[in-house]
C-alpha cells in the first residue's frame, strides 16, 4: 500500500472541492495512476483540468508521468495560471 497526499492549486481546488486528500493505493503506483485514481475520484470537472495540469511530486517537477510515486509522496497538481 502506498499512502499519498495530494495537494490541488486555483482551478484544480475549485473542481475537485477539496484542498487537499490523502490517497492509499495498492503497490507502487506511477503519477499516472495517481491521476486516474484522483480523476475517477472527482468525475469529468476535475479530468478537464487535469488534462491541461502539470504536477510537482515532492517538489519536483514531473515531466514523465511513468515515474513511480514513493509512499509518503506528495503530489501537487497545478493548473495553467493566468498572468498580467
Amino acid at each position: 500500500m502506498t499512502a499519498v497526499k495530494i495537494r490541488y492549486f486555483a482551478g484544480a481546488r475549485a473542481a475537485a472541492g477539496v484542498a487537499d486528500e490523502d490517497l492509499v493505493l495498492d503497490g507502487s503506483p506511477t503519477v499516472a495512476v495517481v491521476v486516474s485514481a484522483i480523476e475517477e475520484r472527482h468525475g469529468d470537472r476535475l479530468a478537464k483540468v487535469l488534462a491541461a495540469s502539470s504536477f510537482l511530486l515532492d517538489g519536483v517537477a514531473v515531466r514523465d508521468t511513468s515515474v513511480p510515486v514513493p509512499a509518503g509522496a506528495q503530489l501537487d497538481v497545478l493548473p495553467p495560471f493566468a498572468g498580467g
